[in-house]
């Protein structure tokens, strides 16, 4: 019963986030961010019980048919919205928290080939807005906004706001 509760969660988190969105079988059908957050889920599951190549497979599958790439070691956390996802990249050591919203074309990526964390951490009710990359092991703060296009590679503190203006954080 606690899958049903976590889809349908997914469902209506995906309601509040887009006007679009007309009601829950629309969106279970229709939005391919939905589906890769499940993909997600399925692919985290192999992955951490070791089940590494089935689960690097399965996330290929669901990029494939989505256009969103989800590492399945990422850490992703409850009430994750992807709006119109295409492009999305979310690298192997990235951490999203709880109540996330990322547009398309978003990247969360690493900026070597470094060995451990080389990925963000987004802490809770941050929203990254469309063509935004956030490279490396930086932690962006909790209620933080970040504008389309913007490149960060530091930390951001909490509730940072990014306008337009502020296209590089350095």
């Amino acid at each position: 019963m606690a899958i049903l509760k976590r889809i349908i969660e997914d469902l209506d988190n995906a309601l509040r986030h887009d006007p679009a969105a007309r009601n829950r079988l629309e969106v279970a059908l229709a939005y391919p961010g939905v589906h890769a957050i499940w993909g997600h889920r399925i692919s985290h599951f192999l992955w951490n019980h070791q089940l590494k190549l089935v689960a690097r497979i399965h996330s290929n599958l669901v990029r494939s048919t989505t256009g969103i790439e989800i590492h399945p070691a990422a850490v992703i956390g409850r009430r994750f919205f992807i709006d119109h996802g295409m492009g999305v990249v979310i690298g192997a050591t990235s951490i999203i928290g709880d109540d996330v919203m990322l547009y398309h074309d978003v990247t969360l990526g690493a900026r070597g080939i470094e060995k451990g964390n080389r990925h963000p951490r987004i802490e809770n009710n941050v929203i990254i807005g469309a063509g935004a990359r956030v490279l490396g092991n930086v932690t962006i703060g909790q209620g933080s906004r970040i504008s389309a296009n913007a490149v960060i590679t530091k930390d951001l503190a909490p509730r940072t706001m990014l306008d337009h203006a502020d296209f590089f954080v350095i």
